[in-house]
């Protein structure tokens, strides 16, 4: 199987951190529900530098289970609580997932959980096994 290919249409911006479309090959795809910045016990992580990076690592551990990684996810969808400012959820970003460019969308929307400042999900294609 092959990865998925990013699609940067050449009369739209080339941003260095998302691709304007992602192209998945056919087969198994898996969507990976909503991650807080929550630990192995639940608790959510204080700070959104701190939940963004741990909210990252576990979709990172959803992937892996299912047999993918961050090189097959092509979208990641991230809701951040409003009025706070995206900086540091950026910088955790790459800080965690790299230099993995997908299709990616910021929502600003009030948070299910008291206290969660971001909440991340992603659809990956999984390789065939």
């Amino acid at each position: 199987m092959t990865k998925p290919t990013q699609i940067d249409p050449p009369q739209l911006f080339r941003s260095p951190a998302f691709a304007q479309g992602m192209l998945a090959p056919a087969g198994p795809v898996l969507y990976v529900g909503g991650q807080n910045g929550t630990d192995a016990e639940g608790a959510l992580l204080k700070g959104l530098r701190a939940q963004t990076e741990q909210a990252l690592r576990n979709v990172l551990a959803v992937l892996a289970e299912a047999g993918t990684d961050a090189e097959h996810v092509v979208k990641l969808t991230i809701h951040l609580a409003p009025g706070i400012d995206p900086s540091d959820a950026y910088a955790a970003t790459r800080e965690v997932w790299g230099d993995h460019r997908t299709a990616v969308t910021v929502l600003a929307v009030a948070p299910a959980r008291p206290g969660a400042l971001v909440e991340i999900d992603a659809i990956a294609a999984v390789p065939a096994g």
